[in-house]
């Protein structure tokens, strides 16, 4: 992908990387702050990314398939995820078993699972559609396909869970394996549920008291 690609192109790339990140940052550390309880303002920074990324997507001539919106890769990018899938579950599972915390029934804030399946399988894959949609790809054109790119994406995947420490040493495995199978096979729906179902057997597996209820920024001390 980075075959014949411009400096201008490749700092192009970079500085959109930057300001995609920025935003995340920002919902996390001020305005997630600053909102206490209430979701609303994080509609301010979240809007104006998702705006900035489709008009990023319009100037460069990306399509929803390129981006990864599609099924016709869905068993490939499946495949590819499977097993490093059933090796954590079975790890994370069995880590649970033997320290009594295992509940299949647990979600954030003592909800159930059953409760918020229809968020919690819609916020996997649009979080990755940010991640490997449109970071993975600008970073595939400031860096190119490969390792260095891969590390950049799980880099800035564990840097938007800052301070928690359980999250931000999952993200950084995660994003090593989604970012590596999308530049694969690039399928946001694929890496979405994937990304929906690990978030589940982590927290069905790991003491409640060490995810700090998933908590990232200053909330993350509150």
């Amino acid at each position: 992908m980075n075959e014949g690609i411009t400096a201008e192109e490749r700092a192009l790339a970079a500085w959109e990387i930057v300001a995609a990140s920025a935003s995340a940052l920002a919902a996390e550390w001020v305005v997630g702050t600053l909102s206490g309880r209430g979701r609303l303002l994080l509609l301010i920074p979240v809007t104006t990314a998702v705006v900035f990324m489709l008009l990023s997507h319009r100037a460069r001539g990306e399509s929803a398939r390129e981006v990864g919106w599609r099924l016709d890769n869905f068993a490939e990018a499946a495949r590819l995820l499977a097993a490093p899938m059933l090796v954590v579950s079975a790890l994370l599972v069995g880590f649970g078993w033997y320290a009594g915390t295992l509940d299949f029934g647990r979600w954030e804030g003592g909800q159930t699972i059953m409760g918020v399946p229809g968020l919690s399988l819609i916020w996997g894959p649009l979080q990755q559609y940010a991640l490997q949609g449109f970071i993975n790809r600008r970073a595939q054109v400031a860096l190119g396909r490969g390792s260095s790119s891969v590390l950049l994406v799980a880099f800035l995947f564990a840097l938007f869970h800052l301070p928690n420490p359980w999250l931000t040493f999952a993200t950084f495995a995660g994003g090593l394996l989604w970012a590596w199978v999308y530049q694969r096979a690039p399928n946001i729906l694929a890496v979405g549920v994937s990304h929906s179902l690990m978030t589940w057997v982590m927290i069905s597996s790991v003491p409640a008291g060490a995810l700090h209820n998933l908590r990232v920024g200053f909330k993350y001390f509150g």
